[in-house]
């Protein structure tokens, strides 16, 4: 019925990571069968509430028990799971002593409905639970019960932030149960990763596990078969002065890893190409024809040379376009002659200038000794300094905003988060927005999504939403809005959908001398003091989608008794789940809270075709609210077609991982 994860080893020595078969027509077809059977099988709670009755049969005996009888009761659970690995009762009883000494150490008992999801997901499911739910305590119970079984254990979350504030908050928690716990964030030296990886669980995001685990296959160059591991460790033995190469290698495996925001790390971010680099020589005629290519886009023509699909994110060059580049380039030099080079490097200076805008996919830092062009990661609004563009495109940019230009980087590993993580032995998750992605989630992983009741019924109320024809209008109507709430005392928090957006509405508060706080890119390193504050009676807080995912605003009673937080989105983003990430911040654990949108028609979700039609349908004698229902609509449906898209480029993403693995078995990774 149910599904453990194995009982692993935790040698370092033992580096082991799940082969992925071939998709072949059979494999293919038994596939699309459990699908149908056991993916609805396995996605109903109904299934652990035995195994959560067992647990609270624990609860009496547990609560009984002196700190020094509940350290014996720890040892003693410790050796046996050792000894007899993971099984239903002794997971259940794991998760009646992690809840017994979470009460004792951070005054938190799990409540029902968080030891249902720990029960989902130790059972490799995504346990779908409702924002404010509390999925930071939920996830104690499945990984201390796979530590204390010897199996290490990773919690990936999205952002350092997460990281460190989950890590430091369940320390306790762990540290009593005799586990060690790793914290790995971006700016950890690679000295010091190698003992935060030793530990029994590790918090850790999936940008440095990914990266981290390209280095350490740099390392192996290819050679991770357990017959070249024990012969390494042959070579150690033998010569204790020689180092081995796996004594310089950082993960342990790839054993069990529990996905905090699931939907954002294995689905949004899936077709992410991570890529460790090395820095090439720079090449002076090479800079030089980048230079040359940004200098000469003036003379093409919009829609008549070429043709810009901001929606598609594409460039078309036309035939006049192809034409014209070959006569204004024949004396620019060798570099030009080629026709698919020549057509190559218009396209990408074309991208730079006209898809790429500051403030929204990347930002200038000038902090230090010379400006650079810092990408912001357009799931979570935050800076990705160690990213850099591929083909050109980032030095293209450098061009652009006048910035030196770094050098050209040379590929020396790389590989996909979704092929990433379909390499654990034990992978689940939890997040609460998977409604829609239920069916890509088992095709590509394997993971079917088990909805979990709330511990209080919601209280969040949905009010009007307007849309309007200008951008400034809806400034100005954002403003007022926010006027009239802060003088009630209620604390606004304000979705946007960039950098450039967030502080183009603080201009205008700051006109309105509406005192407010902001949180973008660049105030990352106050983070924490900003999203502590954003719940205070009257506070205002304009963010990115920053404060979304994972984001915790807490309100007191008063503030609540006032209606509590409320949530102004005033954009709709691709994914429709960022959105409701951004409403989840209010009405929390059966808090008070409401949101409401303010959107416009020059909002980039529109296509062109879209935006002519509906300011026409803006110009006739209709009532406001049926142009707004209607405009509404619209924009649904572009989001849709936005996620259609994004889930066609996954899907062939994922046939093109197959297809180059039965091509090369040997190898998954480009090394």
């Amino acid at each position: 019925m149910f599904k453990l994860p194995r009982r692993l080893p935790a040698s370092t020595l033992d580096r082991p990571q799940k082969a992925i078969s071939e998709q072949r027509p059979a494999a293919r077809v038994w596939h699309w069968l459990t699908s149908m059977v056991v993916r609805p099988f396995k996605a109903q709670v109904w299934m652990y509430y035995p195994l959560l009755w067992k647990i609270k049969g624990y609860q009496s005996s547990f609560s009984a028990l002196s700190d020094q009888a509940l350290d014996n009761e720890i040892l003693s659970l410790k050796n046996t799971l050792h000894h007899k690995g993971l099984n239903h009762t002794l997971v259940c009883r794991a998760f009646a002593l992690v809840r017994e000494i979470s009460g004792r150490e951070l005054g938190m008992h799990h409540f029902e409905s968080q030891l249902l999801g720990g029960l989902a997901i130790i059972y490799g499911n995504i346990g779908q639970m409702q924002t404010g739910e509390g999925k930071t305590l939920t996830a104690t119970l499945p990984i201390a019960t796979a530590a204390l079984a010897g199996i290490p254990s990773h919690l990936v979350t999205v952002n350092d932030y997460l990281t460190r504030r989950d890590a430091e908050l369940m320390a306790p928690v762990y540290q009593r149960l005799g586990l060690s716990v790793g914290m790995i964030t971006q700016d950890l030296p690679i000295d010091e990763r190698q003992s935060q990886y030793s530990k029994d669980i590790v918090y850790c995001t999936n940008n440095e596990l990914a990266f981290d685990y390209l280095k350490d296959s740099i390392i192996l160059k290819g050679k991770n078969h357990s017959l070249n591991l024990h012969a390494q460790r042959l070579l150690t033995t033998s010569d204790s002065n020689q180092q081995s190469e796996i004594d310089r290698l950082m993960l342990r495996g790839l054993h069990f890893a529990v996905v905090d925001e699931a939907d954002s790390v294995l689905l949004d971010e899936a077709c992410t190409p991570l890529i460790i680099s090395g820095e090439e020589k720079p090449i002076a005629a090479q800079q030089e024809v980048y230079a040359q290519a940004m200098a000469l886009i003036p003379q093409l023509i919009e829609d008549e040379d070429y043709k810009v699909w901001k929606q598609r994110r594409q460039i078309e060059i036309t035939p006049s376009g192809e034409n014209k580049a070959r006569l204004i380039t024949r004396d620019a030099g060798v570099l030009w002659k080629g026709r698919v080079r020549r057509l190559e490097l218009f396209r990408q200076a074309l991208t730079a200038w006209h898809l790429f805008g500051k403030d929204k996919h990347y930002l200038i830092d000038d902090s230090g000794d010379k400006a650079k062009v810092i990408i912001i990661d357009e799931h979570t609004g935050r800076m990705m300094p160690d990213r850099t563009w591929e083909q050109g495109l980032h030095q293209l940019i450098e061009i652009k905003e006048n910035c030196p230009l770094s050098a050209p980087r040379e590929t020396l590993a790389s590989i996909s988060f979704q092929n990433f993580f379909r390499h654990f032995h034990h992978l689940s998750g939890m997040t609460g927005t998977t409604s829609n992605v239920r069916s890509e989630l088992w095709r590509v992983y394997n993971l079917p999504v088990v909805d979990i009741p709330t511990h209080k019924s919601s209280r969040r109320q949905s009010l009007t939403y307007q849309i309007f024809q200008k951008e400034e209008q809806k400034w100005q109507s954002v403003v007022s809005r926010v006027r009239t709430l802060s003088e009630q005392g209620r604390p606004v928090l304000i979705g946007t959908l960039s950098l450039a957006c967030s502080e183009r509405l603080s201009e205008y508060m700051d006109r309105a001398h509406i005192k407010h706080q902001v949180l973008n890119a660049r105030q990352d390193q106050h983070e924490a003091n900003i999203i502590a504050n954003a719940g205070d009676k009257g506070r205002v807080t304009i963010a990115t989608s920053m404060a979304g995912r994972g984001t915790d605003i807490k309100i007191n009673e008063t503030t609540n008794q006032l209606g509590g937080l409320h949530v102004i989105i005033t954009g709709l983003h691709e994914s429709s789940r960022i959105d409701r990430q951004l409403i989840g911040r209010c009405a929390r654990q059966g808090d008070k809270g409401s949101y409401e949108f303010q959107l416009c028609l020059e909002d980039p979700l529109f296509t062109t075709h879209w935006t002519k039609t509906l300011k026409r349908l803006f110009s006739w004698p209709v009532p406001p609210s049926i142009k707004s229902w209607i405009a509404l609509m619209v924009m649904r449906h572009c989001q849709n077609e936005c996620e259609y898209k994004n889930e066609r480029a996954r899907k062939h993403l994922l046939r093109s991982d197959d297809v180059q693995r039965e091509l090369l078995s040997f190898t998954d990774i480009k090394v």
